[in-house]
This record gives structure tokens, sequence and C-alpha cells, in this order.
């Protein structure tokens, strides 16, 4: 049965647009007349349009996640000349029965020409789809079509600063990462607030960009399927969670490096799954454990399946990319998963260019103070040779990948999980091994039961760095001057020819 809401909702759409054309302000919920703002968000808030709309009580559809919400817009909002390519928020605010509410949606704006001296940083929307369980299930819940055409679950867009704020364990031991859990419900988030969404990563990360002189132009995740999305930049970026790509998407960004560009992963559990975006973008398909249901699955297209990169059946490993992946990474400072790690990397090579003017010696640990290993790591299969970490290349990394830090990593498994399984249900390495290893035996399991959030680079054209973990940018934030300074100098480095 349809369900008529409580109180105000809103999505825009289009997500991403350019300077001239419109963008769809969708409201739902008590009728009544809403005030509207939006502004650009980043080192500081700007505001650029103010006005009204009257918001009428439309329904939200029982297949609303999958599907979208189809509501009418109640604004159409066309995008000034004199709008720099930013994230947008569009803000409306109610005030019913003397209750005061605001629903918060987004958009980005791009630039109108590719500007070669500015990075273009493309937000990692479809994970922010694959986690948002508003109007429905999400790829979490058995879900495998999810809508950008819905709101954003509250917490995904916008969140206060505080103790739990923060999937990643902060003070240790905390079983049950029982801070977090009490801060979303606390602010009635929704319980996937801390693993994905803009004020997590990208936003601290473009704070820190923008105070330090980096203009950044901005794309989303499926703006990356437009081949030409990366001609003329120097400099790609991925921040924070970005695990879910397209093959598109991946096609444009090896294209780009292969030829010369640079790309900065500073980011964690990178392109693990493997979607498909349908419906002209507005639908995203991943059938992920569910794979053999997947329409391609057994069939001349079984190379589109929507599950790990890093199956056997598709045979395309991110490690082809970034170096890295989470088959042999896991986590770091989750529950009771590395719980007392020290949430920074060991490091080695010390006399590679990344830590230029950082003082850096072979051995020193790097990142603790703002714990920028936590969360989701991605690792590589690698032995140790004279003391410095060397990959075996058995998992697809690139035989020229430097290893430059590293930090203990584990998978779920059946007794450490948050959520352990039901009996009969592989656990999360269960998976992992069988379908990464073709291999669903003890030994499979026993190959990947230790891994390691990786950091290194390599250069299959221009260079490709990879934190191996999603929350470098929460170094980002004043607390770890070694890691601003190695992103100085990889965002510099990265911007030359």
């Amino acid at each position: 049965m349809s369900e008529v809401l409580s109180e105000s909702a809103v999505y825009a759409w289009p997500q991403s647009v350019v300077a001239g054309e419109a963008v769809g302000v969708h409201v739902a919920g008590p009728a009544g007349l809403a005030q509207v703002m939006i502004a650009r968000i980043g080192a500081r808030r700007e505001v650029v349009w103010r006005g009204e709309c009257a918001i009428e009580p439309h329904e939200l559809p029982d297949n609303a996640a999958a599907h979208g919400c189809e509501w009418p817009a109640a604004l159409l909002i066309t995008i000034g000349a004199d709008w720099r390519s930013g994230y947008y928020e569009v803000v409306v605010a109610t005030n019913a029965a003397r209750s005061a509410h605001e629903a918060i949606a987004f958009f980005v704006v791009r630039a109108t020409k590719p500007d070669p001296s500015r990075p273009l940083i493309a937000l990692a929307t479809n994970t922010w789809n694959a986690y948002n369980d508003f109007g429905g299930r999400n790829l979490y819940e058995n879900g495998t079509h999810v809508s950008f055409q819905r709101p954003m679950a509250k917490g995904l867009l916008r969140k206060p600063e505080g103790p739990g704020s923060r999937v990643t364990v902060m003070n240790t031991p905390d079983p049950g990462n029982r801070a977090h859990v009490a801060y979303l419900r606390n602010h009635q988030f929704t319980q996937w607030a801390g693993s994905a969404g803009w004020p997590n990563y990208e936003l601290p990360f473009v704070r820190w960009a923008e105070r330090n002189g980096y203009e950044l132009d901005y794309a989303l995740n499926s703006d990356l399927e437009d081949p030409r999305a990366l001609e003329d930049r120097r400099l790609y970026l991925s921040v924070g969670h970005d695990e879910y790509w397209s093959s598109p998407m991946r096609d444009t960004v090896e294209a780009f490096t292969n030829g010369g560009g640079n790309a900065l992963f500073l980011s964690g559990n990178t392109a693990f799954w493997q979607v498909r975006l349908d419906d002209g973008g507005r639908t995203m398909v991943g059938y992920k454990g569910l794979f053999k249901r997947d329409p391609v699955f057994g069939t001349d297209q079984q190379h589109l399946l929507t599950a790990m990169w890093s199956d056997h059946l598709i045979q395309r490993p991110e490690n082809h990319m970034t170096g890295v992946s989470f088959v042999r990474g896991g986590y770091h400072r989750i529950g009771n998963v590395v719980a007392s790690g020290a949430g920074g990397y060991t490091t080695y090579q010390p006399d590679h260019w990344v830590f230029d003017n950082t003082g850096v010696t072979y051995g020193d640990l790097i990142g603790s103070d703002a714990v920028v290993v936590g969360y989701e790591c991605d690792g590589c299969d690698f032995t140790m040779h004279n003391g410095i970490p060397t990959p075996t290349g058995s998992d697809g990394t690139p035989a020229d990948f430097a290893i430059l830090g590293l930090a203990p990593a584990q998978h779920f498994n059946r007794t450490n999980a948050p959520r352990p399984p039901a009996d009969g249900v592989p656990s999360e390495i269960e998976f992992i091994a069988a379908r990464a290893l073709a291999n669903e035996g003890a030994e499979a399991v026993a190959a990947l039961h230790h891994g390691h959030a990786v950091m290194g680079i390599h250069e299959p054209g221009g260079f490709v760095f990879t934190s191996g973990s999603t929350d470098w940018a929460c170094g980002l934030t004043g607390n770890s001057p070694i890691v601003e300074q190695i992103t100085h100098n990889l965002m510099i480095r990265g911007l030359q020819r």
C-alpha cells in the first residue's frame, strides 16, 4: 500500500547539470508553502538562490526504492552562468504544526569547459545510492534495483560532527561500535549513514582542498560513463567510499590513466562491485550475492555481471585499475575486527617522492593521529623481499606497483561479524573466497584470512595512487600534518604533465 508522508521529503533531478540547464525540485509532504534555499557547499557555504514552492501530499509508491518516486517537480531552477562547478545542497524548509522541518537534496554543477589546472572529483554517488534505504530495500537488504529519483535517507547528505559520527571506532575498545550506533539512533539517521554519503569523506576533502587553494571541478559517478568525461584533464579524484562501478566508468578511467592521466584513489573498497546503470541513468542494477538471477548470467554478456569485479566469472579485478582490492583487504577498527589497530600505515620506501618534505623514515607510523586507516581497506597479495613488501601479481596487481605503506585488516567471518550469518549462509570471507578464488574450501578462506590496507602507486601511463582505505580524508582535518603533506605532493604532481 502506498504511503502518504507525514513530513516533507525532496530530491533533485537531474543530479548533474551545467550552466543554462534546469534542475527540478521534487517535493512531497503535508500540503503547504515551503521556503527553498540552494547553496554551494565547499570551504564555505555560498547561498545562490532563495525562493518558495507549494508542497503537495504525493504518495510514496510501494516500489519507490527500485523505481523512483515519480513526483512532479514543484519548482524548476535554471543554473546560472556564475554558478561555479560544485556540490549544491537544496534545503526545503517548512514550519507546520509548530514543528520546523528541513528536507535536503543535492545536485552537482559540472564545468562547462574542462580546465586542465583543476582536478575532477567524481562523487561516489553510486555508492550513496546503493546504501540509500529511503522507500524500500537497498542493495544490502536484497534489493537488486535502486533508483536515483528519490530522496536520500537521513544522514546521507548532512549530519553533525561529534562522538560516534564516524563508523570507524575511534576509542578502542568499543565492542559492537556502540558510540556510532547511539549516534545514529539519537539523530534518527538511517543505519547506513556511517558507510556512505557526502558528509563522511568528500566533504572534509573538499573543505581541505579549497582552503588550500585547489579549485575543483565536480562530477557524479554516472558522468564517468561518458568516455569524454576526462578529456583535457590531468588529474582525476576518487575520495572515500567508492564501491560501485559500471563497466563504462572503468573504461573511461583506465583509458585516461593509460593515456598519461593521473588518478588519486583516496578511497577504499574501491570498485569492488560491478553495477549497470539502466533506464537512462535513473536506475542502478546490482544483484551482488544474487548474481545468478542477473539476466546476463550465463550469456555472452556475462562480463557485465553485477557481481564482484574480482569474480572469476568476470575476470577483471579492480587491481588492474587501482593496484589493490578489498579481496585482499578487509576492515580495520570496526567492532571486534582489528579493534585496537593503530589506525595508520607502517611506511616503506620513504625515499619515494610521495613522502617528500614529510621527514618519514622506514618503519614510521603515519596517519594514526587521525585514524586514516579505518572502516574498509584494500590490499594485494605480496611477499617480503629484503624488508620491502613486493606484490606477487597473482591477484592482478601490476608488476610496477610500489607498496608504500601497510596496516593489518581482516574480513568478517562467522564469529567476528556484527551481523553473524545464518546457518547455511556463507560469511563474507567465505563468499569472497569462493567468488575470487573459485574455491569454497578452507584453504581458500585461509588465503584471505589475514589482509592489509595497502597504500601504493603504479604508472600505467600517468601515475595512479591509492590510499587503500576509505578514511584518508579524515587525515585532512588538521590532525595529521604528514597525511596533509603527502596529499599536497600528490595533488601538485598530479596536476603536472
